[in-house]
């Protein structure tokens, strides 16, 4: 498949706004390449490859090239050749893989300039489309307006199968190019070789959210409403003795969390995947902040030493398979009781049933239930639905998280430009509190919390990049564009931490935008000393 065909695909996608004309293109070339494969005249690891493309990543995690310098780099090279290919040679997707492959495995002394001139090899064979593909590849993403979603859908027209079937082979495989090859190299009959297995990581479930238990209630229906533990999400896998433990991105830190796996191995159970949450308490039981869980899970120091420092505790909440039954399409009531006869209940999330959502006796307990577990520091509550299915991947009503937001009013201090999807938009934004005594800074100035553009519309980003230039009074490398402090934005997050980065030693934890407050004044925004608060409560 030549790079060219892909490079021009995405360039069609990105011109339309209909979601299934851009299935249609995507599906026509995935078509093609399968037929190529077909002809031998591709290898079949190209149809993976071009879809992984076409979702906007390479196959490498890293390649050693910096972002900062991609557009120095970018320049340097002779005349590049026509943007209709007539005078380039014809890359294939093969060749940009093993090109990237080649780039990611320098190192050493002198590697940084071998980097460079090996990829600046293949730019100069490259069109000018086939350049700005690869050069979204290389930011991140690619701004075609065609997510992983849009992709799947794609892979299923193109395989002539339902898109649920492709959805949960990707939820066992955890990987939607392995998925497409498969399929569209094979057939759909191909589809049944994911499956859930112990020992192979899946998809989590994710959950929803709501502004209080009844409202989360009122969609689930007789439910379970169960702590909400602000800890490492962990998969948990069983098979005989052996035990392996998987973070939320499917990273293997068996090694690193040893009590862990002493406690999975004394339970009564042969194979078993459990999805649960690991988490860091204090003598009175009382969560330590996030930051130590995530340090623990994290850390590579000596698993003995570290344990000693930061024992972490293993609550289980839901089992996917146990003992040769996979139990994801059982609902969650089942599942429950399938996991209370198997794991000890001080090692299960604390939770209150509530079997009649009409009642407001039970709505009133599960509220109530609610606020003691903010009380005693956790995030809130998750309500699981008695009939819900374990989703692997997938994000719907089944579950339903509920927990206090946290907002703060603070001013813009400077502002990002925005690299793949929101490439020619001012994006990440840098946040600031007023510091009135002057302690981090002069009096009546402002101090820095953190940045995020988590949470901004398409709109957001557009006003802020027609809008904040105007408070422009300086850039940094042509990447950072500095503000004068009078743009104020309403922000929520889950927390407050410690973070040496910034001046005050602290950070907000998630911060998302909620809206960019134009009716308020920078003298108006929130002070450190209210940030303080948040993270003393």
């Amino acid at each position: 498949m030549l790079l060219a065909d892909v490079a021009r695909t995405s360039k069609q996608v990105s011109g339309t706004s209909s979601r299934l004309s851009k299935v249609s293109l995507i599906a026509d070339l995935l078509r093609q390449c399968a037929q190529q494969v077909a002809d031998a005249l591709a290898p079949a690891d190209e149809v993976g490859l071009t879809t992984r493309y076409l979702s906007g990543s390479l196959r490498q995690r890293r390649t050693g090239i910096e972002r900062t310098s991609l557009s120095e780099l970018w320049t340097d090279f002779r005349p590049a050749p026509d943007a209709d290919g007539a005078n380039a040679d014809q890359v294939t997707v093969s060749e940009l893989d093993t090109s990237m492959q080649a780039v990611s495995e320098l190192g050493g002394a002198g590697s940084s300039r071998a980097r460079a001139d090996l990829f600046l090899g293949l730019v100069a064979r490259l069109t000018a489309q086939e350049r700005v593909f690869v050069l979204g590849l290389l930011r991140g993403g690619l701004r075609q307006g065609a997510l992983e979603s849009v992709v799947m859908t794609a892979v299923a027209d193109a395989g002539g199968v339902a898109l649920e079937d492709v959805r949960r082979a990707v939820a066992a495989q955890g990987d939607l190019p392995g998925v497409a090859q498969s399929l569209l190299v094979d057939g759909p009959g191909a589809l049944d070789r994911f499956h859930l297995t112990v020992g192979q990581g899946v998809s989590p479930m994710l959950a929803s959210t709501a502004k209080s238990v009844a409202e989360a209630l009122a969609k689930s229906g007789p439910a379970s409403v169960e702590w909400k533990l602000d800890g490492i999400r962990a998969q948990i896998h069983k098979r005989g003795n052996d035990v392996l433990v998987l973070t939320r991105s499917l990273d293997d830190i068996t090694n690193r969390v040893p009590e862990v796996v002493e406690l999975i191995s004394s339970l009564p159970v042969t194979n078993a995947i459990f999805d649960g949450e690991l988490i860091a308490l204090h003598s009175d039981g009382r969560p330590k902040p996030f930051q130590e869980t995530g340090s623990r899970a994290a850390s590579r120091v000596d698993p003995t030493v570290a344990r000693a420092r930061t024992p972490l505790t293993a609550f289980l909440f839901d089992v996917l398979h146990l003992d040769g039954s996979d139990l994801i399409d059982e609902p969650a009531n089942g599942r429950r009781d399938v996991l209370e006869n198997a794991v000890s209940l001080p090692h299960l999330t604390p939770r209150i049933r509530v079997d009649n959502v009409s009642d407001p006796a039970q709505v009133d307990a599960a509220t109530a239930f609610a606020a003691d577990a903010v009380t005693r520091g956790h995030e809130g509550v998750v309500v699981k639905a008695d009939q819900a299915t374990y989703q692997m991947g997938r994000r719907g009503s089944g579950w339903i998280k509920v927990k206090p937001v946290h907002t703060l009013d603070l001013v813009i201090l400077a502002v990002e430009r925005g690299n793949g999807r929101r490439s020619g938009w001012l994006s990440n934004i840098h946040l600031g509190a007023r510091d009135p005594a002057g302690r981090f800074g002069p009096r009546g100035g402002f101090v820095m919390l953190g940045k995020t553009f988590k949470g901004l519309t398409d709109e957001m980003l557009a006003w802020q990049t027609a809008e904040l230039p105007q408070y422009a009074i300086g850039s940094r490398d042509g990447y950072v564009l500095e503000l004068r402090p009078e743009v104020v934005v309403e922000i929520a997050f889950d927390g407050v931490q410690t973070s040496p980065r910034y001046p005050a030693g602290l950070a907000l934890r998630f911060a998302r935008v909620i809206r960019h407050r134009t009716d308020k004044a920078a003298r108006e925004a929130d002070t450190i000393e209210m940030v303080e608060a948040h993270q003393r409560s």
